[in-house]
């Protein structure tokens, strides 16, 4: 009989104007692999954050090994044995690898037998032992700036090793993994399983869920929908419990009827502030009606590409082109009045003003045009007008309508937000940065549609994501950038999905 490790009883979770968790209880079982699933908003996050230690349930109760536990900081569920990778990870960049597993409990010996200080040749010791016992080969030494980024998750699986947790949660694993990280990751979830280990996934990948989970908890709305055998039950089932209806995975789609040249990028180099060329002479050019894609591993060049075309960085040479117009050194206003809307990746110092309402969010590319203003003078009719608009047309789901604060919305409403307030523009070209980053399976497939029906009126589409199967879902032609440089080009049809991981490793080259 399976041995209960984690059990949530009658869970409530209340934030202002949103009940989070509604009544929720279930059972995690001992060496198991237990997945997480929800629409954004459905609670997923909050739920297991409570056992991390980062809330406390309004109602309810939490029990660990059958024994009831106020988990009131992470302090105390590390305690406990819990451990949580985040999907930002928690690392010191110029530290080692070992220097940030053992942060908080460092070895100690005796220098001259008298003064202490840290055994940093023990931890090394340590460390590529426990790498080793657990396949997950790493050089303790390495310094953690130095390593990709399948290295640095690894670090952090050890890192909940080193401290012994038993229930190990991961958020959003994947996200930013190429295909064949991602086989890598999946099997040593299965080897951890092995050793006894309990693991708690928070995924929106339905095909990773089937491919490693025994059981998955479907939220609604902050409610349990159900409680699944991973094995019999389909992932179409799956998203149709999340989101309560049918949907497809699949984007319908028109074959692309080209016009002419939109964006024209020629020998584009960008450089860091440190003065490192992130982005190095790259060349593409983007037609009318086409949805061109960046596929790469996080940390190629994707964010300062996407930003010196939007002009939130300088190119320090090269030459950028929208409709024949040389924007190269035009300011972020004038290229949004060239016809450039741009979804970028950080939507928080970037895409969004968090203390300001979604009302004032929205019109923050436009406020100064005569739609919203007169004589500078901005109309508050517009602006609740054009803020009720985008709510209903785009299913943005925040408990005080116009009224809400964005910082109190969800992840994935914030990103809905943002895609309504740049895709209402209706521009020439739109650059869409990791769209679906966090998004449900639903919201997924209706970002997924709306790409293609900005390339279908005639919209040039720039989009650059770490999500293979997304990229291969929407794009009409892929670019694969590796270290900066653009390693492949070809139509969409031409490439699978092996292929695109291997130019993306810098394995293969054109």
């Amino acid at each position: 009989m399976s041995e209960p490790i984690v059990e949530f009883r009658h869970i409530t979770k209340r934030f202002p104007g949103i009940i989070a968790n509604d009544d929720v209880s279930l059972t995690i079982n001992k060496g198991e692999i237990f997945a997480v699933l929800g629409e954004n908003g459905a609670g997923k996050s909050t739920l297991v954050s409570m056992l991390f230690g980062m809330y406390e349930p309004d109602e309810g109760e939490i029990y660990i090994r059958g024994k009831r536990e106020r988990i009131n900081s992470p302090r105390y569920a590390t305690q406990l044995s819990i451990g949580m990778v985040h999907q930002e990870f928690r690392l010191v960049s110029n530290y080692t690898v070992a220097e940030n597993i053992i942060l908080g409990l460092e070895p100690e010996r005796k220098f001259l037998g008298l003064f202490p200080c840290v055994d940093i040749r023990k931890a090394n010791h340590d460390i590529a032992e426990l790498s080793e016992r657990y396949g997950l080969k790493i050089n303790p030494e390495d310094v953690i700036e130095d390593l990709n980024v399948a290295s640095r998750q690894k670090v952090e699986i050890l890192k909940m090793l080193y401290r012994e947790a038993e229930i190990l949660i991961f958020d959003e694993p994947t996200a930013v993994l190429t295909p064949q990280e991602i086989k890598a990751l999946l099997f040593v979830l299965d080897g951890l399983r092995d050793y006894g280990k309990t693991i708690i996934l928070i995924t929106h990948k339905l095909n990773e869920i089937k491919a490693v989970a025994d059981r998955c908890a479907i939220l609604n709305h902050g409610k349990l929908a159900a409680i699944l055998d991973v094995k019999t039950t389909s992932t179409d089932e799956m998203a149709r419990l999340m989101v309560g209806r049918e949907i497809s995975f699949t984007t319908e789609k028109t074959p692309a009827e080209f016009g002419d040249t939109v964006l024209k990028v020629e020998g584009l180099t960008v450089k860091t502030p440190s003065g490192y060329d992130a982005v190095k002479s790259v060349n593409f050019e983007i037609h009318a009606g086409e949805v061109f894609a960046v596929a790469g591993v996080s940390g190629n060049g994707q964010n300062e590409l996407a930003d010196s075309i939007a002009g939130l960085m300088p190119c320090s040479s090269g030459r950028i082109t929208l409709n024949g117009q040389d924007i190269t050194h035009a300011s972020v206003r004038e290229r949004i009045n060239a016809g450039i809307a741009y979804i970028p990746e950080d939507r928080h110092n970037v895409g969004l003003v968090l203390d300001f309402t979604l009302r004032d969010n929205f019109p923050l590319r436009q406020y100064y045009s005569p739609a919203f203003s007169s004589k500078g003078v901005i109309s508050e009719s517009a602006f609740n007008e054009h803020g009720q608009k985008l709510l209903d047309r785009y299913d943005i789901r925040s408990s005080q309508g116009n009224a809400t604060i964005t910082r109190s919305m969800s992840g994935g409403n914030q990103q809905k937000a943002i895609i309504a307030r740049e895709v209402d523009m209706q521009t020439p070209l739109i650059i869409f940065m990791q769209p679906t980053r966090g998004l449900d399976a639903g919201a997924v497939m209706n970002i997924h549609r709306q790409i293609v029906a900005e390339r279908d009126r005639g919209a040039a589409v720039l989009l650059i994501s770490l999500d293979l199967d997304e990229i291969m879902d929407c794009a009409d032609t892929i670019a694969v950038i590796y270290n900066g440089s653009i390693n492949k080009v070809a139509p969409a049809s031409e490439l699978s999905v092996d292929d695109i991981g291997l130019y993306m490793m810098g394995v293969k080259k054109e």
